[in-house]
């Protein structure tokens, strides 16, 4: 199996176990969002909570490159961390809410 085959793997596998997790709440339903043709993949919230509206994506991953790139992490687990646990190295994930100057002292890739 390519790289690329196998990073697809891990993300979709990671972001579908998230859905199940996500919000315990039954008005307001998680979305899996997977654009395998551009490598997007995103975990949204949509629904109602005590009258207002609840929308909003909670979790962004890109692949570009050959490289994982963490857009948005708006839960609680350290989403970066769990990559690498499920075997994809260090320096082939990028934390892309970190500005380029900070990512330099990270564990994790530049870019």
């Amino acid at each position: 199996m390519d790289r690329l085959t196998q990073y697809r793997e891990i993300v979709q596998k990671l972001l579908r176990e998230y859905a199940e997790i996500s919000s315990p709440d039954s008005e307001v339903e998680t979305q899996i969002v997977f654009d395998t043709e551009r490598d997007h993949y995103q975990l949204m919230n949509v629904g109602w909570k005590n009258q207002r509206r609840v929308y909003g994506c909670f979790l962004h991953i890109d692949i570009k490159d050959g490289k994982i790139w963490l857009q948005h992490n708006g839960t609680e687990y350290e989403v970066a961390e769990e990559l690498a646990n499920l075997g994809i190295p260090k320096q082939n994930i990028v934390i892309g809410f970190h500005s380029p100057f900070k990512r330099q002292f990270t564990d994790y890739a530049v870019s």
